[in-house]
């Protein structure tokens, strides 16, 4: 017995020590190989120039600011995937735009019409795509998807210099991008066309399809897939240049993701009922074997998708009234420096920092700008399946998907560093210190409440986002009211639970959204990328995990300012607020409000014109166009008039640029001090303070 022991404390202590040097070795192997992802040296950044600009935009060179990060550190952050797979990498090199020979890709095509911006190509990018486009490989094929990068980076043009801002808000037009993508995709799946021809031939040319049917079967899934996801997502609000309902977006997605049979039936049974739909084609539908088998199905990826061709364009946009939430509260795509060191995100601070919430909240998102999500029912159960929270039962969901929760690790940790652009270092204006002097004296008077000052390049920084409820800041309240008042039908994740901050939620047939996009990210989370070896896939997933929960400062806390509390009855009401977070930075980052409504800080600081106000005066623009990156350096904003761009009409639904009147006119605080009306001379003085941040 004792050599049996000993024989077994000797192979115990082999197996410990192979353990222990395959991970030493797998971590090295991994270091080097991250190492390598950012040997993108380019000093220009892979940054290019369009000399036609469709909007009269005059740049011959591009010149980014430090903001804490080399061009190898812009370049790894332009091109380092997450897991959105759009289409597939070969049919986007090669798509035509409609009406024209000419590659959809160009950067012509590309900055002049949806304001993605130009590249050369570089190491990490060699085929020259615009910032934040990127090659994802999931279970061997190639797709063209985004990074952070295509919607938070941003510039700005003066005097011939295009001034590129890591982090910054986007400009892009994502809205009209996906449709005439899909017009496109449209075009080249016409068989009998000259342009079909040429699209098959040249995917061919590439070398990674094998067939015309290969291409064929593709271009048609896909293309399917394009026009489902925009009828599903369209909207009576136009969302212009530099803005997106991003959460809008990605509720729907989960949503369609959530649909299983049962939901799909008794939803087109509903239409049925409200006379949207005959029995005749109810019958039709769901006798045919086609159909019953995608409903039949373990898959849960893409039902509607595949179902589709089955289901007339009547049939879909019924489908989406039943099913879906219009995602009409566009917003302006969020800067991301300090995004790490703040307690709560997003605009009405639905996402908390602390723990593993930055990961969360970054799933999310890539399930927005279209991750691959290979949802399928299994039997028994599994760590994953038990981690989110489903319980044991016969079957269980699987949530395997391409987002890639490493990166997205990496890419938070990678932001932290990022610092927010200083006016000093920009080729414009000097500053007038004499009047920052007296626009700080203003700032701590009027701002300092809810805009807490901070060292930008402070390493242990913290950020305490100040909540406004949307009854006393007076902004339009379309995103903050959906984000509590949009629900959906649960389908695979019906009578679960989700914790709600007050409590757990149990999800019913019909759910809050925000809870069915908490469930899901969770599940996502907790389960390893499919696209691994086993024991990488679960090194990777524990590792990402104790590194996110551990090495994250951010504990956490209770919301400041006044806000409406979250409650057990009603357990997401803090929503229904808006953020104030530091103002470094802002300088760069128009047109301002949550939603963009307002083009310059000067006209932030006036008056929405109401009905009892007089004529004369000063007001904010009630109509102004958007597209041009041309800053005015005295009102601080990008030029908004006198070009065919975008027009802003602040009348529509979600477009108010009502509210935030500090200063604008005598306003009475949450704590009875009224605030006075600023003079012109306090506002430019403001305004040259801010510059200052």
């Amino acid at each position: 017995m004792k050599k049996l022991l000993a024989l077994l404390k000797c192979r115990h202590k082999h197996i410990t020590v192979s353990v222990l040097l395959l991970a030493t070795v797998y971590a090295a192997a991994t270091f080097i190989y991250e190492n390598y992802e950012s040997f993108d040296y380019d000093p220009n950044r892979g940054a290019a120039v369009v000399e036609n600009d469709v909007f009269g935009d005059k740049v011959s060179t591009i010149q980014y600011l430090n903001q804490g990060w080399k061009p190898n550190d812009s370049l790894w952050f332009y091109n380092t995937t997450q897991g959105s797979d759009l289409l597939p990498y070969d049919f986007f090199l090669v798509l035509e735009q409609v009406g024209s020979a000419e590659l959809f890709r160009s950067n012509e095509n590309m900055n002049n019409h949806y304001r993605y911006l130009p590249q050369r190509a570089t190491r990490a990018d060699p085929d020259g795509l615009p910032v934040g486009f990127v090659k994802d490989n999931y279970k061997g094929k190639d797709y063209m998807g985004f990074t952070c990068a295509a919607c938070h980076t941003g510039q700005v043009n003066y005097k011939g210099v295009g001034i590129r801002i890591d982090g910054g808000q986007g400009d892009a037009d994502m809205e009209n991008f996906i449709y005439d993508l899909s017009e496109a995709m449209n075009a080249a799946n016409d068989e009998k066309s000259e342009v079909h021809k040429r699209f098959v031939r040249n995917v061919l040319a590439l070398g990674h399809y094998k067939t015309e049917q290969e291409v064929d079967a593709d271009l048609q899934k896909y293309a399917r897939r394009i026009a489902l996801y925009y009828t599903l997502n369209q909207s009576d609000v136009r969302y212009g240049f530099a803005r997106l309902d991003a959460f809008g977006r990605i509720y729907n997605r989960v949503l369609e993701h959530l649909v299983d049979g049962p939901v799909l039936r008794q939803a087109m049974s509903d239409l049925v009922a409200e006379k949207k739909m005959t029995q005749a084609e109810f019958d039709a539908i769901f006798s045919d074997e086609r159909v019953l088998a995608v409903l039949k199905s373990n898959s849960r990826d893409h039902i509607l998708e595949r179902i589709s061709p089955f289901l007339t364009q009547k049939h879909l946009l019924a489908i989406r009234c039943e099913l879906f939430n219009s995602p009409n509260a566009p917003v302006s795509y969020p800067f991301l420096w300090d995004i790490p060191q703040h307690d709560y995100v997003q605009w009405n601070g639905l996402a908390a920092n602390a723990g593993v919430g930055p990961i969360g909240r970054n799933t999310g998102e890539v399930m927005g700008v279209f991750g691959t999500l290979d949802w399928s029912e299994k039997p028994g159960a599994s760590v994953s399946s038990l981690i989110g929270g489903q319980g044991i039962h016969p079957n269980h969901i699987s949530f395997e998907s391409s987002i890639n929760v490493h990166n997205l690790r990496r890419i938070e940790h990678h932001i932290a560093s990022l610092n927010s652009p200083l006016w000093q270092d920009a080729p414009l204006p000097p500053l007038d210190m004499e009047r920052v002097a007296r626009g700080e004296h203003v700032f701590d008077q009027h701002c300092a409440a809810c805009h807490a000052e901070i060292d930008r390049a402070d390493p242990t920084r913290r950020v305490v986002a100040h909540m406004s409820s949307v009854r006393n800041v007076g902004t339009d309240p379309m995103m903050a009211k959906n984000s509590v008042t949009y629900m959906g039908r649960s389908g695979i994740l019906r009578n679960q639970y989700v914790g709600a901050g007050v409590g757990n939620v149990l999800i019913g047939e019909r759910a809050p959204v925000e809870a069915l996009l908490t469930k899901a990210d969770i599940n996502v989370v907790a389960t390893p990328h499919p696209d691994k070896w086993w024991w990488r896939r679960g090194f990777d997933w524990l590792y990402d995990l104790a590194i996110a929960y551990f090495s994250n400062d951010i504990q956490p806390s209770i919301k400041r300012g006044d806000y409406t509390p979250d409650t057990t009855v009603s357990p997401y009401a803090s929503l229904e607020s808006y953020k104030g977070r530091s103002l470094n930075g802002i300088w760069a980052t128009a047109p301002y409000l949550h939603n963009g409504s307002v083009p310059s800080l000067y006209d932030l600081l006036l008056p929405k014109k109401g009905d009892k106000d007089p004529a004369e005066g000063e007001y904010r623009p009630d109509m102004f166009l958007t597209g041009s990156r041309e800053l005015d350096p005295v009102k601080v904003g990008l030029k908004s008039s006198g070009y065919n761009g975008f027009a802003f009409d602040t009348k529509l639904p979600g477009n108010s640029n009502a509210g935030h009147e500090y200063g604008a006119r005598p306003v009475t605080l949450p704590d009875g001090t009224v605030e006075p009306t600023l003079t012109k001379q306090e506002r430019l003085d403001l305004i040259e303070y801010l510059k200052s941040l």
